[in-house]
C-alpha cells in the first residue's frame, strides 16, 4: 500500500505539474468500500485522511474505530439512512434529487448540524447513473440554496467507463464549465482510479480512488 500510495502522489504531482496546479489542493479521498479497519488504519498511518464510503451502515461499522479522518458518502443515499449519515459523514457527494436534500436538512436540523453535500450531476447521460440532468441544474439549485441546513459546496460526476482515458475528459470538462458558470468556489469531485489524471487536468479538487490505492499492481 505505500507503494500505491508513493506512486499516486507522484502521478498526482506529474499532472499537476503539467497544467501548473497546485498538487496540494487536490483532495484525495480513499474509497474503503470492503476494506477492513485494518486496511484503512494503514491508509491512515500513511497519511490519507480523508476516507469514502458507499453504504451507511458500513460507514457505521467503521466509523467509532477510525478517528481523526474526515468522512465522506460518496454512494447512493436512500432517504432513509439519512437520519444515521448526518451524525457521520462531513461531506455527502451524492445528492441526486431535492427530496434527498431536503431529508438531509430536515435530519441534520435535528442535530444542529449544517451538512455539506455535493450535488450529483449525469454528464453522461446513462439510464444506469444517478444524479441531476445538466439542464435541470439552475432550477434545482434554486430550490436547494434555500435549505438552512445544508450547504452546497460543489458538484461530483463520474464518468462513463471507457476504454481510453482521454474519452472521459468531455465529461469532466462539461462539469467544470457548469461549476464556472454557477459558482466558481465550489469543488469539483470527479475522477477514480483509472481516470483521476484526466480528472485533475480538467480541474478536479477532489478524486476519489480506491483500487488505485489497496490494489496489489
Amino acid at each position: 500500500m505505500k507503494e500505491n500510495i508513493s506512486r499516486v502522489k507522484h502521478r498526482i504531482e506529474q499532472v499537476c505539474g503539467k497544467v501548473k496546479t497546485d498538487p496540494d489542493k487536490v483532495t484525495l479521498v480513499c474509497v474503503t468500500k470492503g476494506r477492513t479497519v485494518a486496511q484503512i488504519l494503514e491508509a491512515v498511518s500513511l497519511g490519507l485522511k480523508h476516507i469514502g464510503e458507499s453504504r451507511v451502515q458500513e460507514a457505521l461499522e467503521k466509523y467509532s474505530q477510525i478517528s481523526g479522518v474526515t468522512w465522506h458518502m460518496i454512494g447512493h443515499l436512500q432517504s432513509n439512512k439519512v437520519k444515521e449519515a448526518v451524525k457521520i459523514f462531513d461531506l455527502i457527494h451524492s445528492v441526486d434529487s431535492v427530496s434527498l436534500a431536503q431529508e438531509i436538512n430536515k435530519q441534520a436540523l435535528k442535530i444542529n448540524k449544517v451538512q455539506g453535500i455535493l450535488l450529483e450531476i449525469k454528464t453522461s447521460g446513462e439510464a444506469s447513473k444517478s444524479g441531476f440532468a445538466l439542464q435541470d441544474l439552475s432550477e434545482v439549485w434554486s430550490e436547494i440554496k434555500k435549505l438552512k441546513n445544508v450547504r452546497i459546496k460543489g458538484l461530483m460526476t463520474i464518468a462513463p467507463i471507457v476504454s481510453d482515458v482521454e474519452a472521459a475528459r468531455p465529461y469532466f470538462s462539461e462539469l467544470r464549465q457548469l461549476r464556472d458558470k454557477l459558482n466558481s468556489e465550489w469543488l469539483l469531485s470527479m475522477g477514480m482510479s483509472d481516470d483521476f489524471e484526466v480528472a485533475i487536468a480538467e480541474g478536479a479538487d477532489i478524486i476519489r480512488l480506491g483500487r488505485a490505492i489497496f490494489s496489489r499492481q
